[in-house]
């Protein structure tokens, strides 16, 4: 009796050495049946998910944050950028409702003004929007602690293929360079919304899934040298050439989003999502960066928590990476560090317990 509980035990919790860039989670809550914004970060903790993308201020999650240790990337929502942009005094009430009234208790990363804006519908506000929000930020003395930047979708690129002749198209560069000066003088990152799933799924005859989901077991793409195993990479590697062509030289990028949904469509599997979801999040923790940048890290944010069932259409609700009665899917390794508990993730045990802290 003694050795099976000792073996049980041993079963039952194992240190794993995980290495690299934590992987984050967005937080999106466009859902009526989802927990609670308390219930939601105690799941965070709980599966020492240590970053987070919110796409607004909303102040159940702001508080809940408090003293949690999650980093936060905060949107501001496309609805205020016009008066952000044209105020600057309504920059720095927002600054200061949603950000300096949390600080330090939140531990605010970036802020994300505006989320994939059309360039022509809207896009002349993100600029000086930015502006005003980062001279507000700097009025606090916090610009070295809090960038700002926008989240753009990969709709901007025009030429993409191969990695290394990577471009904006023509009609969105009066939009796009302004800002990638802007985040170069202001020392921040770009963020970028970046989906193999709907690249493979708008091109399955040129594209393979298993290039798609991390699983190729060689190379497929060879440009210039550099070797493509999978299209993660080679979509972000583009799009560092899309930035260099404008001017940005090494401007870093965060990936905002990326994921794959588990039903709803085309290629849209629990298998294929769990593939693609502990296969990136593996490429994160692993610091090799991109063929183009090696050696980098990548920070990224998962898309998306939970399933969103308000969200249109079909394809679009199954993108969580938990179930909203707080399961999860697959079993992820999302820190640097941590613990995983095998009879709670696969099920054996009453509680999941995956990935704490060991410290």
């Amino acid at each position: 009796m003694a050795a099976l509980l000792l073996l049980l035990a041993l079963f039952a919790t194992i240190v794993v050495p995980l290495s690299g860039e934590p992987v984050g989670v967005c937080y999106g809550m466009m859902g009526n049946n989802l927990p609670s914004k308390q219930e939601v970060i105690g799941l965070y903790g709980q599966y020492n998910i240590r970053r987070m993308r919110l796409y607004d201020p909303n102040g159940e999650a702001l508080n809940a944050l408090r003293n949690s240790g999650i980093e936060l990337v905060l949107g501001v929502p496309n609805s205020d950028l016009r008066s952000l942009a044209t105020n600057p005094s309504a920059a720095r009430w927002w600054v200061q409702t949603n950000v300096l009234n949390y600080y330090p208790a939140v531990r605010f990363r970036f802020i994300a003004v505006g989320n994939e804006v059309v360039p022509s519908n809207g896009g002349g506000d993100v600029l000086p929007a930015m502006r005003n929000v980062y001279d507000a930020i700097r009025g606090a003395n916090l610009q070295d602690q809090i960038k700002v930047s926008t989240a753009i979708d990969m709709t901007l690129i025009g030429t993409s293929f191969p990695p290394s002749a990577g471009a904006f198209r023509g009609d969105v560069r009066s939009y796009i360079d302004p800002i990638i000066s802007f985040l170069v003088s202001t020392n921040s990152a770009l963020l970028a919304n970046i989906y193999p799933y709907f690249s493979y799924t708008s091109n399955p005859r040129d594209i393979s899934l298993p290039y798609a989901l991390f699983t190729s077991p060689s190379v497929v793409v060879w440009d210039n040298g550099r070797g493509y195993q999978n299209l993660f990479d080679a979509i972000l590697d583009a799009l560092y050439s899309a930035i260099e062509r404008s001017g940005g030289g090494s401007l870093p990028v965060v990936i905002s989003e990326s994921g794959w949904p588990s039903g709803g469509g085309f290629a849209a599997t629990l298998d294929n999502a769990r593939a693609f979801c502990t296969n990136l999040a593996a490429r994160v923790r692993d610091n090799r960066g991109t063929p183009k940048r090696p050696g980098g890290r990548l920070e990224t944010y998962l898309f998306a928590m939970f399933d969103e069932n308000w969200k249109s259409p079909d394809i679009e609700k199954n993108f969580g990476v938990f179930y909203p009665n707080k399961q999860p899917k697959f079993p992820i390794g999302f820190s640097a560090t941590g613990r995983i508990g095998y009879s709670d993730v696969y099920g054996w045990g009453n509680n999941v317990t995956s990935f704490r802290s060991d410290v």
